[in-house]
């Protein structure tokens, strides 16, 4: 489909928290649902190394007791699907208004318009990516298994049969939000160390898992990619394949207010992170 050409924010932050990055996304969409900010196309990474649950996943799937051992942080997200422990990784949010024609129609219509320019980005970087269509559910909390990455979705992103983008969507009053997690390199099975298993039996078998079902574009490629390279082959693909014109600009002060307070009072608080 050809889009006219839309106007749309651009914004590259700094490597965050897991609750500061997630404060952010969450007031962009307020923003953009309020008519005061464009729709944006967000590129971010974390720091410290984070485990962020989906919105409906149960907190019990995490060993606290390690996850504290590693100094990494917990955050729960406000899209589906399963854990993801973010380090090594660019991760990438798309928000817009409900009226957005490039998010309009079913969530599986949108999240595959998106994929395309994910494709896009990916191929240009000599990677042979395919989105392929699978009976499951985007975000799907009631599948098994606490690992996002080795959880097939629909149109899910992959290369040489690995998953290789963990992308899921929430749609509120306020507007749509889709965020994806994309890893570098780096070693998968980490996630594996700081969720609940019966035994290490358990935990070894669901590392080998992983390691079958999903990879980096390190392990694939034979070779690394920083963050900004990739990140301009995202800002190019997005351009090219939606037909936006991408204007860098900041958080704006409102924005950056209200991230602030969502931080203090909802993704640091254990009342959202630990609240099923």
């Amino acid at each position: 489909m050809i889009y006219p050409q839309s106007i749309w924010r651009l914004l590259i932050n700094p490597p965050g928290t897991g609750a500061w990055n997630m404060a952010v996304d969450e007031a962009i969409l307020h923003s953009i649902g309020a008519g005061i900010s464009l729709p944006t196309l967000r590129l971010y990474a974390w720091e410290p190394a984070c485990l962020s649950l989906g919105y409906a996943q149960l907190s019990s799937d995490v060993d606290h007791t390690r996850l504290n051992e590693r100094g990494w942080e917990l955050v729960r997200r406000p899209t589906g699907g399963k854990a993801i422990l973010h380090t090594d990784e660019l991760t990438y949010s798309v928000i817009v208004s409900n009226d957005e024609p490039r998010l309009l129609g079913s969530v599986l219509q949108s999240y595959q318009r998106i994929s395309q320019a994910l494709l896009h980005a990916l191929q240009s970087l000599s990677l042979p990516a395919r989105s392929n269509e699978n009976s499951s559910s985007i975000g799907d909390s009631t599948l098994a298994g606490p690992v996002c990455f080795e959880v097939p979705s629909h149109f899910e992103i992959t290369v040489g049969g690995k998953k290789l983008v963990g992308s899921a969507q929430a749609r509120k009053r306020e507007g749509v939000l889709q965020h994806g997690s994309l890893p570098l390199h780096g070693d998968l099975t980490r996630i594996t160390q700081v969720l609940t298993y019966e035994n290490d039996d358990e935990r070894t078998i669901a590392a080998g898992r992983l390691l079958e079902r999903a990879t980096t574009i390190e392990a694939f490629l034979g070779y690394p990619i920083s963050w900004e390279v990739v990140s301009q082959a995202f800002i190019t693909a997005f351009t090219t394949k939606l037909n936006l014109d991408l204007q860098p600009q900041d958080l704006s002060p409102q924005e950056n207010s209200l991230a602030t307070r969502l931080v203090e009072e909802k993704y640091s608080h254990p009342d959202w992170t630990n609240r099923i």
